[in-house]
């Protein structure tokens, strides 16, 4: 309850997290068919990077920051940073949380389930949505509110979660409810998020999916600097029912941020297969 993502909004993380939410939602509006959108940790939706706790860690100056400099961007990159411009517009510096990219991408027939427990954070999320249709509001527990809303009316759709990391057995809380979600919805599109910190916690979240009998995940890391133990030095995303050719436009985007946003030569992309169809 004590985690507030304004500390965090917009850092490199942020960015590869985004970035891959566009991707899966823009593959998702390829069909004209409704789909559900259903964000477990939703936060406040968008976030004022003057605000005295974005710049006491200044951590979007090495993420979003570094990015609105450059041109000739791939494809991907430029279609996340119109986003983040149209943010802009309307609320000068500031940065488009899940629940703002995932409100402007969707359709009139697409639906959206918001999630947040922090209940200031929860009345920011509120207040922002007020008065919008197809855009549904919870305050509940994050696993809890993904046994209840799924499988959603729509039969298709995007389930992001994306946990804060504060209690020291998240990683095994985590794998354990994406297995419950799955049992649920197995046809689901779920994108998991989770920070690089603790190696030996990554591998057991992915040996932990690997076993569960779970087909089709794809692991997308973006690492900028060495791996440390206790340093923040990569953002992690598990996909499970990737849509096609998702690998495909990630690549160039997650390159050239490798790139631009890796601190040292160790910095690398990993867009491969962890567990197959």
């Amino acid at each position: 309850m004590n985690y507030r993502h304004i500390y965090h909004a917009g850092n490199f993380a942020d960015v590869w997290k985004h970035l891959v939410l566009v991707a899966l939602l823009d593959a998702l509006k390829q069909k004209d068919k409704a789909f559900c959108y259903l964000d477990t940790h939703a936060g406040i939706g968008r976030y004022n990077l003057d605000a005295e706790q974005a710049r006491k860690t200044a951590e979007a100056d090495q993420g979003i920051g570094r990015l609105s400099q450059h041109t000739h961007l791939p494809e991907l990159l430029q279609r996340y940073l119109q986003l983040v411009e149209q943010c802009r517009a309307e609320q000068p510096q500031s940065y488009p949380g899940s629940p703002w990219l995932a409100a402007m991408l969707r359709r009139p027939q697409d639906s959206l389930i918001l999630n947040e427990l922090h209940p200031e954070d929860q009345q920011q999320l509120t207040e922002l949505f007020k008065g919008q249709r197809q855009v549904s509001l919870r305050r509940e527990d994050a696993y809890q509110s993904l046994q209840a809303c799924l499988p959603p009316t729509e039969k298709r759709g995007l389930v992001l979660i994306d946990p804060p990391f504060e209690q020291d057995n998240e990683f095994k809380k985590l794998a354990e409810a994406i297995q419950k979600a799955h049992k649920r919805w197995p046809t689901g599109c779920y994108a998991i998020w989770y920070p690089i910190k603790d190696r030996r916690e990554v591998m057991q979240l992915h040996r932990r999916l690997t076993l569960s009998g779970i087909r089709k995940i794809l692991l997308a890391e973006l690492h900028v600097k060495a791996a440390e133990q206790g340093v923040f030095s990569g953002s992690g995303m598990l996909i499970i029912n990737p849509p096609w050719q998702l690998q495909e436009r990630l690549q160039p985007a997650g390159e050239w941020l490798r790139q631009t946003l890796g601190q040292d030569d160790q910095a690398k992309l990993v867009l491969e297969w962890l567990v197959p169809e």
